[in-house]
């Protein structure tokens, strides 16, 4: 039941930040990240939280349009952290000179969440699996 609770708060913290994500409103989507956050690609390079904001910056500085969706795989709790891993689905508008391209990039992510305060932030991601075309 401590389960389902959880994933109904973590839910609407996703649609919060896939909502900034989408706005590309940078203060909003950081701040479901704890200050200690380690964001792991899937190329195996880790970002600490400042190299996070500064990638999620350039990021958003070279796309026109973003829509994002997810759906989580499975969800557990280990004491007081919570994992999830989720399939997500981003399609990106990248700008050019003249024309725009539109590219779709399909991942897998484990996040891990923890709350702080009474508020849920995520202490780690890794992205297991990524796809673009």
């Amino acid at each position: 039941m401590e389960i389902d609770l959880i994933i109904n708060e973590l839910d609407t913290v996703h649609q919060k930040a896939n909502l900034a994500f989408e706005r590309k409103d940078i203060s909003l989507y950081m701040s479901q990240f704890d200050d200690g956050i380690q964001y792991s690609n899937a190329d195996a390079t880790v970002y600490d939280r400042k190299e996070l904001v500064y990638q999620t910056e350039k990021y958003f500085k070279k796309t026109k349009e973003i829509s994002t969706t997810h759906y989580r795989l499975r969800s557990s709790i280990d004491g007081e952290i919570v994992s999830e891993k989720i399939a997500r689905k981003t399609v990106v508008q990248v700008k050019g000179i003249v024309f725009s391209k539109k590219q779709t990039i399909q991942t897998e992510e484990i996040f891990q969440w923890k709350n702080m305060g009474g508020n849920w932030k995520v202490i780690a991601v890794q992205v297991i699996l990524e796809e673009k075309y």
